[in-house]
């Protein structure tokens, strides 16, 4: 059948399943937002209040669901605002398609209004994007597009479409996504390796796993727990495997890195092998490469081959599909009682806690964590991240959605009404800083409009408290540029926006403020901390992570 290219887009996603669209029409887009209009029965399309809101969005509804992302955004400034989102996309892994509007062909490169390179801005930064310029390669670019994002490590893709191709018509011919397009796996596994890989953990008296992202992008928590279980091993986390593996679980150390706690660094420091899935070995994580884990052999397991021996040297590298290897390593690793190991840990701490009616973050993460237990968290960047990262006891993958490779502020709010509308059988929480959330507090009329439940825990302490923490630490006390005397009313600012709001300054008020909520709608609660609150332990740059200070 003959369609315009704006209506082979829309049947191409049809063909992808997606059903929900996060974007921000604009001159370029016209076209496709016209096709749209005719096709709102089946897609639920979410135009946000900045189109950084919208590729947050889609991420977060990726990271939440584990399908693809997707935004639209027009040519220009609309596309250059969506470049931080694909980067935060990027370093995580995690599976999107931006669709962006471009001039029409005969106005390309020559400085047209809303003209933009974002094909060469972006290639950086995304695993793969191309610019349209003949509609009849539309249809396969935005399947291949797909394809890409989700297979293999995942990440976004971006398509540059400009105008005409949109208006031109083209013979259209539907396709049907099969099970193979849909897998994620590499299809590589070398079984010499992993029988080598089975013997050093069957030998091994103190191994630790070290779980990340990939674990969750590979959809592989429950062999993982499996895994675990059968070796007796226990696990950390990096920042973006939280969720991976059970909090609660008596094999669960938490977070690993600068800002892990004691038993859990000082666990991996003295065990004699690493069991490294599905993560990078990032610098947050290590500290000090020349002195991590001095008496360990690692075994790097990932599926991006780029990844093994990046940042450490792995005694076994292995490439491959998480799933598929851990499939065959718990045939091959043998039953085992590691309780001597289990006891030698158990001699570090895990945490220290405040008074528990003291108004600290700590508390009012464990607080929040008691009366939204199985919520979907996000949170945006800075101390209020790390201290949720510490306290909340994640169950299951994909519930944490935080941007763990960028850092970015602003992230969280767009996160979270994406990863609500991906997942309305679940609670989303939103734990953000009052630096933070003024980047992109705009979104609240997008959360308004919408009416999800989302929940806005402002941890207000007047600062950039991360960067304050630093220049305290490691500035002699010289607090440039980081107290915040902005006189603003949270509350009042939530209300305007027609979100019910409460204000907390201890633990009793919070309490109030939760129970008081309605629970259908989205609702807002500021809680207003010391602006010396820190986040311990802390490792120092440069340091091994087992030097840290603990306050």
């Amino acid at each position: 059948m003959v369609k315009s290219g704006a209506q082979v887009v829309l049947e191409c996603l049809k063909e992808q399943e997606v059903d929900t669209i996060f974007g921000y029409p604009g001159g370029a887009v016209i076209p496709l937002y016209d096709a749209l209009y005719d096709e709102l029965d089946y897609f639920r399309h979410v135009r946000t209040s900045h189109e950084q809101g919208a590729v947050h969005a889609a991420d977060g509804y990726a990271r939440a669901t584990g399908k693809v992302g997707v935004c639209f955004a027009t040519s220009g400034p609309g596309a250059t605002n969506i470049v931080t989102g694909l980067a935060t996309a990027y370093m995580d892994s995690v599976p999107m398609v931006a669709i962006t509007g471009q001039v029409a062909m005969a106005l390309l490169g020559k400085d047209s209004f809303q003209e933009i390179d974002i094909v060469g801005m972006t290639l950086p930064i995304t695993k793969h994007n191309c610019q349209v310029k003949d509609i009849t390669k539309l249809a396969d670019t935005i399947r291949k597009a797909f394809e890409v994002a989700r297979s293999g490590r995942p990440g976004p893709v971006l398509i540059d479409i400009p105008k005409d191709i949109f208006t031109k018509q083209v013979e259209y011919e539907k396709r049907q996504l099969t099970e193979k397009s849909k897998d994620m796996s590499s299809g590589k596994i070398d079984m010499e390796l992993l029988k080598q890989a089975a013997v050093m953990i069957n030998e091994s008296k103190k191994p630790v796993i070290y779980a990340g992202g990939g674990i969750i992008s590979s959809n592989s928590s429950e062999k993982l727990y499996r895994l675990a279980k059968k070796g007796d091993i226990p696990v950390v986390n990096t920042l973006m495997g939280l969720g991976s593996f059970p909090r609660n679980d008596e094999l669960s150390l938490g977070m690993v890195g600068m800002h892990g706690y004691e038993n859990a660094n000082m666990a991996v420091m003295e065990s004699d092998l690493i069991i490294g899935v599905g993560a990078r070995f990032s610098d947050r994580v290590i500290g000090n490469p020349n002195k991590f884990a001095p008496g360990a052999r690692i075994i790097h397991i990932d599926i991006d081959g780029t990844e093994l021996n990046k940042n450490m040297d792995a005694y076994l590298p292995i490439e491959g599909d998480m799933s598929e290897i851990i499939e065959v390593l718990l045939d091959l690793v043998e039953a085992a009682d590691r309780k001597d190991w289990h006891k030698h840990i158990s001699t570090w701490k895990s945490h220290c806690k405040a008074e528990k009616d003291e108004f600290t973050p700590g508390n009012i993460l464990e607080y929040m964590n008691g009366e939204f237990e199985d919520a979907i968290v996000a949170t945006d960047v800075g101390q209020h991240q790390m201290w949720t990262a510490q306290m909340w006891k994640f169950k299951e993958p994909r519930t944490f959605i935080t941007s763990g490779g960028l850092g970015t502020m602003g992230y969280g709010l767009g996160a979270a009404i994406g990863a609500q509308l991906g997942r309305l059988d679940k609670r989303v929480v939103l734990v953000t800083g009052d630096g933070s959330f003024r980047m992109n507090c705009n979104e609240m009329a997008t959360l308004s409009k919408l009416d999800v439940p989302v929940v806005i825990l402002l941890l207000n302490n007047s600062t950039l408290g991360m960067v304050r923490q630093w220049q305290r630490l490691f500035s002699n006390k010289r607090f440039s540029e980081t107290d915040s005397n902005e006189n603003i009313d949270y509350v009042k600012l939530a209300q305007a926006y027609s979100i019910q709001a409460f204000r907390a300054g201890n633990m009793d008020e919070l309490d109030l403020a939760v129970s008081s909520m309605d629970n259908t709608k989205p609702a807002f609660i500021e809680c207003v901390i010391d602006k010396d609150e820190c986040v311990y332990p802390i490792v120092p740059p440069g340091r091994p992570i087992d030097e840290y200070i603990v306050g």
